[in-house]
C-alpha cells in the first residue's frame, strides 16, 4: 500500500517556458510537501532528462516555441514503449484536450490554475503511477521467482530421476488411457520391446507372454485407482525361461481431483526369485531321491 510520504518524495518535473509559471508551480507543490522536483524552460531537454531519471509525473506545458508538448509527448514515448508514461498536461486551449489525450497524455490541468485542481489531479495521477510500479516491481519479482523455482524443480526431477534410478530399474508414467508417456532406464532392453513402442500401450505387443491371472489383478488395482507396492508378476519368455518383475505405482491427479495417469518404478528380480526357489528346488530332490 502506499504512504502519503511515497506519494511527497514521488520525483515530479515541470516543463513550461514561462518562468512565472514554473516558479507557481514549484511554489505549490513545495507548500503541498513535495520533496523531489525539477523544472525546465527547454523542451528540448525532457526526454533527455526523463531518460536519466525517469520521474513519476511531468507537468507538460503544451504550447512552446521550438518544440511543442505533442513532440515531446512523442518523444517520450520512444523511452517508455512499454510502460505507463506519466505525462499532465497544461493547456490554455480547450480543443487541445482531446488531442492531448490520444497523443499520450494521461490528464490535463487548464490554465490559469485552479491550484486546488492541480493539487488534486497531480496526488491522483501520482497515486496511479505509484502504483503502476509497484505492479511491475510485483511482476518482475512474479517472473524471476517463478524461474528460480523452475530451476529448483529441475534440480529436484534430476535427483529424483537418479534416485530412482540407483533403487531400481526404470521410473515409468502413464496416461489416463494407460498409455507409457515417461520410461527412464534400460526397460526396453528388458522386456524386448521395440523402441517405437516407448511411448504407446507397451501391454499390447507383450501381452501374450504375462501370466494372465497376475496381470488381470495388476489392471483390477489400477482401475481401482489404488497405489500398489512390489507387485510380482511374470512371464515366459520365447525360449521358455521364467522371468519376473516387481513394480510400485501410485495414481495421479489434477489440482481439479480428476484422474490424470500412474507413476511408478519398476525393475526385474528373476535372479531374486531363482535363488529363493532353488533351495527349495533341492531340498525336493532330496526328498525323492532313493
Amino acid at each position: 500500500m502506499l504512504s502519503t510520504a511515497d506519494i511527497l518524495n514521488a520525483s515530479i518535473l515541470i516543463v513550461d517556458d514561462q518562468a512565472a509559471n514554473v516558479q507557481l508551480l514549484e511554489q505549490m507543490l513545495q507548500e503541498a510537501g513535495y520533496t523531489s522536483i525539477t523544472s525546465t524552460m527547454d523542451p528540448h531537454v525532457v526526454c533527455a532528462l526523463h531518460r536519466d531519471n525517469h520521474y513519476d509525473l511531468i507537468l507538460l506545458d503544451l504550447q512552446m516555441p521550438g518544440m511543442d508538448g505533442f513532440q515531446v509527448m512523442e518523444g517520450l514515448k520512444e523511452i517508455e514503449t512499454n510502460s505507463y508514461v506519466p505525462i499532465l498536461v497544461i493547456t490554455a486551449q480547450p480543443g487541445h484536450k482531446l488531442r492531448a489525450l490520444a497523443s499520450g497524455a494521461k490528464d490535463f490541468i487548464s490554465k490559469p490554475f485552479d491550484l486546488v485542481e492541480v493539487k488534486t489531479r497531480i496526488h491522483n495521477m501520482l497515486e496511479v503511477r505509484l502504483l503502476y510500479k509497484q505492479l511491475e516491481h510485483y511482476n518482475l519479482e512474479l517472473e524471476q521467482t517463478v524461474l528460480e523455482r523452475t530451476a529448483e524443480l529441475r534440480k529436484s526431477e534430476v535427483r529424483f530421476r537418479r534416485l530412482t534410478e540407483l533403487a531400481s530399474d526404470w521410473y515409468w508414467e502413464q496416461d489416463e488411457n494407460g498409455h507409457f508417456t515417461k520410461i527412464y532406464g534400460p526397460v526396453l532392453e528388458m522386456l524386448g520391446i521395440p523402441a517405437d513402442k516407448l511411448l504407446g500401450d507397451i501391454k499390447e505387443v507383450q501381452v501374450a507372454r504375462w501370466n494372465e491371472s497376475e496381470r488381470a489383478a495388476l489392471e483390477a488395482n489400477m482401475a481401482a485407482r489404488r497405489p500398489f507396492l512390489d507387485f510380482v508378476y511374470s512371464r515366459i519368455n520365447p525360449d521358455g525361461a521364467h522371468q519376473y518383475f516387481q513394480v510400485s505405482g501410485e495414481p495421479m491427479f489434477d489440482i481439479t481431483g480428476r484422474f490424470t495417469g500412474y507413476r511408478g518404478v519398476g525393475r526385474d528380480v528373476t535372479e531374486m526369485v531363482s535363488d529363493i526357489a532353488r533351495p527349495h528346488a533341492v531340498q525336493m530332490d532330496a526328498t525323492i531321491a532313493p
